[in-house]
């Protein structure tokens, strides 16, 4: 592996610091985290992926085999990205939020990206049980990929939209920077498929932590489009 498994983020390589994190078990969904994950890079972002395994097997060849699972499932995302070079952690923690957001702090990571939960239609983005987790009071921003991401071919960013946000410039900065890494347009917020909708936290919640308003939840769920949430006061600029 490029980069070592992690329990109390100890590793046996040196580090290798990533600007995103994909977390990936190798479920069809998560090769959408793969999919938006490899069009964020695009920007010239570094990419790693991450799989979080909640404890250690207690009998050593139980041991042996659920770590060969969990790096094979790893190999697996970086077959699917054609990028042997990507790092690899599998890391331990009682929690997958918590292990992943254990790992961006480490890393230094700007943006954690998932796939959308199981049940999701396609085009929609609907975060699952480990991203909901982080969107409420995580300090990097999360990515949620739209469902069927991967099936889609020629796909790019071409065009971002900003959920409209009270008081805070976060998402409107992170916007403007992305869409002058891709070459892409800023446009309105619609019903219609849109390739990336950035969206801000509540400006009077925590600085620099995450905190989605009723209302954004509510308006997520009727848009089309992966998702970028970003926490309060803190710009996007892979």
């Amino acid at each position: 592996m490029a980069n070592a498994s992690r329990g109390g983020l100890a590793q046996d390589s040196p580090p290798v610091t990533a600007d995103l994190i994909v977390s990936y078990d190798g479920t069809p969904n998560d090769d959408d985290a793969l999919a938006l994950g490899g069009l964020l890079a695009r920007a010239g972002a570094t990419l790693a992926l991450a799989y979080i395994r909640h404890a250690r097997e207690f009998d050593p060849r139980r041991e042996e085999l659920a770590q060969h699972d969990a790096e094979r499932r790893l190999e697996q995302g970086v077959a699917w990205l054609r990028d042997p070079e990507i790092p690899r952690h599998v890391v331990f923690s009682g929690s997958t939020g918590g292990g992943l957001e254990q790992l961006a702090k480490a890393e230094n990571a700007s943006v954690i990206v998932f796939g959308s939960d199981y049940r999701t239609p396609p085009g929609h983005a609907e975060p699952g049980t480990s991203a909901q987790r982080l969107l409420e009071g995580g300090p990097a921003a999360i990515a949620v990929a739209a469902a069927g991401l991967r099936s889609l071919s020629d796909v790019g960013i071409k065009a971002i939209a900003v959920a409209p946000s009270e008081g805070d410039t976060a998402a409107q900065e992170s916007a403007e920077a992305l869409a002058e890494k891709f070459g892409a347009n800023i446009v309105e917020l619609g019903p219609s498929n849109t390739d990336l909708i950035v969206v801000g936290s509540q400006p009077n919640g925590h600085p620099r932590r995450i905190m989605l308003s009723g209302a954004a939840r509510t308006m997520l769920n009727a848009v089309r489009g992966s998702v970028l949430v970003v926490p309060s006061g803190v710009p996007v600029r892979l």
